[in-house]
């Protein structure tokens, strides 16, 4: 179904509603476009982290041609057929992660490029065309506002919140997003900093206050969203009294539902998860919002795939329980993710597409070697395990109580040893794959992300379609973790 005609206003919070671009209540329900605008290694199959991949695949075929590599890659990924695909769902809304690369440059910060906008451009009107909102979500910051692969972090250290420098850039960015999309009705709003993870809790909630009001000087319309501290969990840099106009969103992913998760119910590292657990958890992530009377809004949730399907069935319930409770809670949502090679998405590139020929089985020893931080069960198979097995067991030994922020020891060591070393070299193995390549052959590896060389995860499309469906019950709100 297409639709003509452009919203008249802009998505407004009232109270604990979301008001659509024609004043009328609204629980939005959508994906996220995750691994486009902001690669990530699991949903595209590279190692290692956006930059370097782009850095390594560029000394092997040349600048010019990995650009031009990357740019159809691109505009396949997402495209009209996409967004006629998610309006065809009933689905009203993305969440499009960008990586601030697409913004400016390190060697030129503070210029804003002028390519900056095509791809967003191209995809808020497409999506547009049918029903479907769009949210801007800043998703990798300049010096990286998070530990991990996806604000295409090269280390495990956030630099945003110790230099300046950054965060100015960040505010620049999110001016000149401002003043481009203040009068598209199209967008939902701007999710200024996707899972950050401020350690000391000193600096995030200021510039949370400086980016807000830099935006409501250009664009005094657009909703704001804002993720809590320590990946989109933690609300408590923020005012007793919300900003206006503003949602709070949180991320609500069940430990059982992901890599190194256990059964469910069942124990995932000792813990005891079942459905009561997933929804004290989501009691504990949406109590601001709930209290402060604003809209909820779960930004992430859901687990992967594993292709064993006692596992799989599991993961399909951890999926129906909490979309039961988003009922119940009057929430709206983005489901993590849209499109990937076969982890979670709700369509996956096809087997015999040119990319899943060339690189499955890179992607197979990335696996292997627990590099892929998001899907892989972080000690690696036989061999792997035998030596990651032994560094977690030394740090265990010699440093019982070390805690790291954000998730500790287990997750720290995989981290350094799986995700930095094993993947260093792993980013040269994957550009070599490109090595020899026509430039049609780059082409046809490219175009295996457009829709029609993907496959519909079928269980994962009709779960999602009917979380759609059943009315709210807001007085359920009223109920306290």
């Amino acid at each position: 179904m297409r639709i003509e005609e452009r919203p008249p206003g802009f998505v407004r919070t009232e109270g604990a509603q979301f008001l659509d671009g024609w004043g009328k209540p609204i629980r939005f329900t959508g994906v996220c476009v995750g691994g486009w605008l902001n690669m990530e290694n699991f949903i595209t199959g590279y190692a290692a982290n956006e930059t370097l991949m782009r850095e390594k695949v560029a000394k092997v075929i040349g600048a010019d041609r990995a650009e031009r590599f990357f740019e159809r890659l691109l505009t396949a990924f997402y495209g009209e057929a996409d967004a006629a695909f998610l309006g065809s769902l009933g689905m009203t809304i993305i969440r499009i992660p960008v990586n601030y690369h697409h913004f400016e440059s390190d060697a030129n910060p503070f210029h804003i490029l002028p390519t900056a906008f095509d791809h967003l451009d191209r995809a808020i009107e497409a999506s547009g065309r049918h029903g479907i909102y769009s949210i801007i979500d800043l998703h990798a910051l300049p010096g990286s506002q998070n530990h991990h692969w996806h604000s295409d972090n090269s280390t495990h250290e956030p630099h945003l919140w110790r230099h300046p420098h950054f965060q100015d850039r960040v505010e620049n960015i999110w001016k000149a997003i401002a003043e481009h999309y203040k009068d598209n009705t199209w967008v939902a709003g701007y999710n200024l900093m996707n899972e950050p993870a401020d350690e000391t809790r000193a600096v995030v909630g200021p510039l949370y206050r400086r980016l807000f009001e830099a935006v409501r000087a250009i664009d005094p319309d657009h909703t704001i969203f804002l993720d809590g501290n320590t990946y989109s969990t933690e609300f408590d840099m923020f005012d007793a009294e919300p900003w206006p106009n503003t949602v709070y969103s949180l991320h609500d992913y069940v430990a059982s539902g992901l890599g190194r998760g256990g059964d469910y119910p069942g124990y995932t590292d000792g813990t005891y998860i079942d459905k009561e657990y997933a929804r004290k958890k989501f009691l504990q992530r949406s109590e601001y919002a709930r209290q402060t009377g604003t809209p909820i809004m779960v930004g992430e949730f859901a687990p992967i795939y594993t292709g064993d399907e006692r596992v799989d069935a599991m993961r399909r319930q951890i999926l129906a329980d909490q979309l039961e409770l988003y009922r119940e809670f009057d929430v709206s949502w983005t489901s993590w993710m849209y499109k990937d090679l076969g982890r979670q998405g709700l369509v996956n590139v096809s087997e015999q597409s040119p990319y899943r020929q060339r690189f499955d089985e890179f992607v197979a020893k990335k696996n292997r070697l627990a590099a892929d931080q998001w899907g892989s069960d972080r000690l690696g198979g036989e061999g792997v395990r035998e030596v990651s097995q032994a560094v977690q067991d030394l740090m265990e030994r010699e440093f019982p109580n070390w805690t790291p922020y954000p998730w500790g020891r287990f997750d720290t060591v995989a981290t350094v040893l799986n995700n930095l070393l094993f993947a260093q070299p792993l980013a040269d193995d994957y550009a070599e794959l490109f090595r020899g390549l026509t430039d049609e052959e780059l082409d046809a590896l490219a175009d295996s992300f457009s829709f029609e060389q993907c496959v519909v995860r079928e269980s994962l499309r009709d779960q999602l379609v009917s979380g759609q469906d059943a009315q709210s019950v807001p007085a359920a709100r009223a109920e306290q973790a």
